[in-house]
């Protein structure tokens, strides 16, 4: 146990499962979920009475403390329930994000060695049930109806056998004799396990690889889950919207397990967060806390922002002192009320935001901050208000909780400000437990200190050592014929905003650096060009772009890819497929 963990192991926050029991005990009637595709609104007194009956269900079907239950789904109220029933049972969620395709869901369902699955009605039939024979059981998330099933249920004897269909058609009449009074606050008592018992397997999605299982205990989710209510992150009666992917950390974290802890009302929106819909969406429920990745502010700001801030009349008042802050006022104006005009900030996470977006952001005033995280941290390794946040950095790592160091490495060059880069380290309350049936990869990642390689590049910037600063991925870092170190997301973040440019991956390719850009169709339709003015166009870009990075960074030639780079569920580009 280290010393900077003592804060946060003294009640009542020292026992996740006994945070639930207290929230769904203490805001009972009041709202928890809402579903944003047909408006139906549960309390978490519903909740909890769902909850039950799943611990029910799990007791008749012979789930022991320590199972692995999968859940495939997109963001709905059974999928929430699922989730924490699962973790207040004892047993491990293993939640599999719903933009796998089904042969890496059936991978991760089986390697998991998961006995039982929850999946949505419209994913099932793409799974083939025979490929993962460790399953006993798989259950409707729509309907709560057995879809498929082998054997009869454990410890129901040879001679009376039950199928798991018959449980579930009498799990009313069982409930009902169970509480004969009916379910009230009082019935809700969730066991206490052990804090370092495993609760999640949380897949990564794999940028530069294949997805290992994360092992997060339930430790790891309350450092996580007890610093966003000790900072106000969501408060009781506060309101949020969920259009990240429960499956990945930092969605569940924050948009569902911390809102959940303090009595939040949570709208799940459950569809595909297109720009369009995502702003009505933010308009209607008028979140106090908006959580997102940098590709919807990056999105906003291309497509709204600066076709405002370049037109000839408004860059003529831009550059006139005072009238200036007037137009940035109005934007950021503009700004606040498209998120809903009721937050208190936006957090940023997941992965960089674009060094030209948060420039603006931070001149126009705008409430945003950037934090750090990574799966292996379940996720959260840094963060600042936004009114103390430093522009350029990740944050600070959260005090009482996280610790970070500089695996220094002497072959780059201390920053401007002396300051030494190299791997960036951490350790703490969040840090994983290792990952799952693979001690390799958990030996080449955590150190027997505690020590967890983040496989980022940066420096920490603040004499106490919390204020970190991240350049980018060793993995992606590309090493030039005079030995220069080359960070390829530098140079992207500058050509994405450049015309005509969707997205880009800078690579290497034969010595030389090469630019991989799929083009906005959108804004090549707009202005009617043919395919030689694009090209055209991206050859402009190039030599703009040549004329603003280092001669090590020089772009030879860009090539123009027809359709989007293949992503990760939380819209990451797997970079490892176009090296």
């Amino acid at each position: 146990m280290y010393q900077f963990e003592e804060q946060y192991n003294r009640p009542p926050y020292d026992d996740l499962l006994q945070i639930y029991q207290n929230s769904f005990a203490d805001n009972f009637p009041l709202p928890a979920l809402t579903d944003y595709v047909n408006g139906k609104t549960i309390t978490y007194g519903t909740i909890a009475r769902r909850i039950a009956r799943l611990h029910l269900f799990f007791e008749l079907t012979g789930i022991k403390p320590g199972d692995k239950i999968a859940l495939l789904g997109k963001n709905t109220p059974n999928w929430v329930i699922t989730f924490m029933a699962t973790i207040t049972y004892g047993a491990v969620i293993v939640p599999v994000l719903h933009d796998f395709n089904p042969g890496d869901a059936q991978h991760i369902i089986d390697h998991s060695d998961a006995l039982m699955l929850f999946v949505s009605d419209g994913i099932f039939p793409a799974l083939d049930f025979e490929a993962m024979p460790q399953l006993r059981v798989v259950v409707s998330l729509d309907t709560r109806t057995v879809i498929a099933s082998r054997g009869s249920v454990p410890g129901c004897g040879k001679r009376n056998p039950a199928t798991y269909q018959s449980v579930v058609m009498s799990l009313t009449r069982r409930f009902r004799k169970r509480y004969p009074e009916g379910f009230s606050p009082e019935h809700i008592l969730y066991r206490h396990f052990d804090g370092s018992s495993t609760a999640v397997i949380n897949y990564t999605s794999g940028t530069t690889g294949y997805s290992k299982g994360v092992m997060l205990t339930l430790d790891n989710l309350r450092g996580n889950v007890v610093f966003g209510i000790r900072s106000k992150l969501h408060y009781q009666n506060s309101r949020a919207l969920s259009f990240l992917p429960l499956a990945h950390a930092y969605g569940c974290a924050f948009d569902m397990l911390t809102p959940l802890a303090v009595g939040s009302h949570i709208t799940l929106l459950g569809k595909t967060p297109t720009p369009m819909l995502l702003l009505r969406a933010l308009r209607q429920v008028r979140p106090s806390l908006i959580i997102c990745v940098p590709l919807i502010l990056e999105k906003i700001y291309r497509k709204v922002v600066v076709p405002f801030i370049t037109k000839k009349p408004m860059r003529w008042v831009l550059a006139v002192p005072m009238l200036d802050k007037a137009v940035y006022s109005l934007i950021r104006n503009k700004l606040v009320e498209a998120f809903g005009g009721a937050f208190e900030e936006v957090i940023v996470g997941g992965a960089p935001l674009n060094s030209e977006v948060e420039d603006f952001l931070c001149r126009i005033k705008f409430p945003f901050t950037v934090g750090f995280g990574m799966t292996e941290c379940g996720p959260l390794i840094s963060y600042s208000p936004w009114r103390r946040f430093e522009p350029g950095s990740a944050g600070r790592t959260l005090k009482g909780i996280m610790e970070a160091k500089i695996l220094v490495d002497e072959t780059l060059p201390k920053t401007a400000d002396g300051y030494q880069q190299g791997e960036i380290m951490v350790r703490g309350l969040n840090v994983m437990k290792g990952y799952y049936k693979n001690p390799d990869a958990t030996e080449s990642t955590l150190e027997e200190d505690g020590w967890l390689h983040t496989g980022d590049m940066g420096w920490i910037s603040d004499p106490s050592g919390r204020t970190i600063h991240i350049r980018g991925r060793y993995k992606t870092m590309i090493l030039s014929s005079n030995g220069q170190n080359i960070y390829p997301e530098e140079i992207e973040s500058k050509l994405s905003n450049m015309p005509y440019v969707n997205e880009c991956l800078v690579i290497e390719r034969s010595g030389h650096l090469v630019a991989l850009c799929h083009p906005d169709d959108e804004q090549v339709t707009r202005d009617g060009l043919n395919e030689e003015q694009l090209r055209d166009a991206m050859e402009a870009n190039r030599k703009s772009l040549n004329s603003i990075v280092a001669p090590y960074e020089q772009v030879q030639s860009i090539e123009i890819m027809p359709e989007e780079f293949e992503k990760t569920p939380k819209r990451s580009i797997r970079r490892f497929l176009y090296k």
